[in-house]
């Protein structure tokens, strides 16, 4: 295999991992495109190589940059704007789990936790009490959740690396 043609099959397998994970799929293969490239790359030679439009290299761009997985730099004598992706693997895990925990596990305990307030004055007791177990039995998962992953985020590489062994032994 050809490195272009290994390039093409790697952009096109991410984006397809990133749909699967929610992420758009333009969205992954622009960060797959700027993960491999040996220099940062301008809007131009984005679109170019996936054929795609400007501003939807803009669009997924800035919310790449958003998730802190890409960065805007500078080449000196250009007026154009060049972009790279974080190449530490580690890193990229834990800004991805960071804005997912921010987007996705703190709006549910913040809901959890307003739902924790609410009166039995309307409904049965018995339907009442079903309803705060579930939410009280859901708070506390997404809790161990929320903590679990501060952990990971907190942890080194070869920390995370022995537990995930760990588990795949047993």
């Amino acid at each position: 295999m050809q490195l272009d043609e290994a390039k093409q099959k790697f952009i096109h397998a991410w984006g397809g991992l990133g749909s699967k994970w929610g992420i758009n799929k333009t969205m992954a293969q622009i960060h797959a495109l700027l993960f491999i490239a040996s220099e940062p790359l301008s809007t131009e030679e984005m679109m170019e190589t996936l054929q795609i439009s400007r501003g939807n290299v803009n669009m997924n761009v800035r919310e790449l940059m958003d998730w802190g997985l890409v960065q805007k730099v500078y080449k000196a004598g250009e007026r154009k704007d060049f972009y790279v992706a974080e190449k530490d693997v580690w890193k990229v895990a834990r800004q991805v789990v960071r804005e997912r925990k921010r987007r996705e596990i703190e709006p549910i305990i913040t809901l959890l936790e307003e739902l924790e307030a609410t009166k039995s004055e309307e409904s049965s007791q018995e339907e009442y009490k079903a309803f705060m177990d579930s939410i009280a039995s859901l708070k506390t998962f997404t809790e161990n959740v929320d903590n679990s992953v501060e952990k990971i985020m907190r942890a080194d590489e070869n920390w995370l690396m022995n537990f995930l062994f760990n588990i795949i032994k047993k």
